[in-house]
């Protein structure tokens, strides 16, 4: 099993969950400006139970991707785990510091088109490697395989139910910008996806 893991793949998947990690935390964690999936509900747990997403997008994610075992394979659970072990310390590391743009607390578009170009560029290559950052990710993977339904389609459907959820401690203001930031994201992982690139898993 492991002679199918490319030391490649590992490197580009722990730099774009990484980059994630680091939009995440500076953008959407303290704009007032959320995710959809776990992503969103990370930030959700945060917010009422005080924990951190460190924790929660590795233990939710987990539980993802022991669903998607089946379809989705051994090297992609792997490149998975590489990818929520990566995004969980990487985020550990960024709560350690000062945001760097608190301002973006008070400019609420720039925080959601920001915030959707870490996400989507962040899951969307990750997705190209052949792994998932977050267990929403699996999920989509496998609904989208068995449904035939494009990738940041079945991204749109999660995502308005988190956000639906995110209404009980976000402003309904600023659920309207979360969802312009979980449709950018949406279509940039699905553009990733379908551009004609050198296959990133290879």
């Amino acid at each position: 099993m492991l002679k199918d893991i490319r030391l490649k793949s590992c490197i580009i998947i722990i730099l774009s969950s990484s980059f994630l990690a680091f939009g995440l935390y500076h953008v959407h964690s303290l704009s007032g400006v959320t995710e959809g999936g776990v992503l969103g509900l990370n930030l959700l747990l945060e917010h009422w139970f005080h924990i951190s997403p460190a924790i929660t997008n590795f233990v939710v994610s987990a539980i993802c991707y022991l669903l998607g075992l089946k379809l989705l394979g051994r090297v992609f659970i792997i490149y998975s785990f590489v990818a929520a072990t990566s995004f969980s310390i990487a985020y550990r590391i960024f709560e350690q510091f000062e945001p760097l743009w608190p301002e973006l607390y008070n400019m609420p578009l720039v925080a959601a088109i920001l915030g959707a170009v870490f996400v989507g560029i962040g899951t969307g290559i990750c997705v190209r490697t052949g792994g998932a950052i977050c267990g929403d990710d699996a999920l989509a993977m496998s609904i989208s395989h068995i449904t035939r339904l494009r990738i940041e389609w079945v991204y749109l459907i999660s995502d308005l139910t988190v956000l639906g959820l995110s209404m009980t401690y976000i402003p309904v203001n600023r659920i309207a910008y979360s969802l312009l930031t979980v449709i950018i994201s949406g279509q940039i992982v699905g553009l990733i996806q379908r551009i004609k690139i050198p296959d990133l898993s290879d």
